[in-house]
């Protein structure tokens, strides 16, 4: 077994796209998009190009994976749960990017609470229940969805809460 420096999957540096570098500096909150239900399929995606904003309503803007299934869902239900996952969720959040396994699928390796707009990860202390807007329009090698929020989840952030923050491809607890 060999330890690499670098990520053993990434591009070689002069293939890496200038953007997606920039972009990759900026760092983010780790958020988790679910929707659907177990009846009629769920699916959910890790997600950290998002904005969230302020207004009447308030929007959320996300760039989604446009091979993930959270895609078709949310067309399908027009309704999802986006939620900002701890310091503890990173191999959750693993498994929902598709970079970690999951046997029986990433739903299975935690609980779930059925919301009206999908599955809210019991346990988080930010989630928004939000209605899919408009069309998904292709944006770079993202989809770009607009949601309008509906409900906003706040508790109390307690011992435990560390945010998740990613940047520049690795996660990272807040300085």
């Amino acid at each position: 077994m060999t330890i690499h420096a670098e990520h053993p999957f990434s591009s070689p540096e002069p293939d890496r796209d200038p953007v997606r570098r920039l972009r990759g500096r900026l760092g983010g909150a780790v958020s988790l998009w679910t929707c659907g239900d177990e009846a009629g399929g769920r699916a959910g995606l890790t997600v950290s190009s998002l904005v969230v904003a302020p207004g009447d309503p308030g929007l959320v803007l996300g760039l989604l994976d446009p091979d993930s299934d959270l895609v078709d869902v949310l067309q399908r239900t027009g309704t999802a749960v986006v939620q900002l996952l701890h310091w503890a969720h990173r191999d959750l959040a693993d498994a929902f990017a598709g970079v970690a396994p999951a046997p029986g699928g990433p739903f299975r390796l935690a609980s779930w609470e059925a919301t009206a707009w999908g599955p809210l990860l019991v346990g988080v202390t930010a989630w928004a229940g939000v209605r899919f807007e408009g069309a998904p329009t292709a944006v770079g090698w993202s989809t770009l969805v607009t949601c309008r929020v509906e409900h906003v989840g706040l508790l109390e952030e307690g011992a435990g809460a560390e945010p998740l923050v990613h940047r520049r491809g690795r996660y990272r607890r807040p300085d």
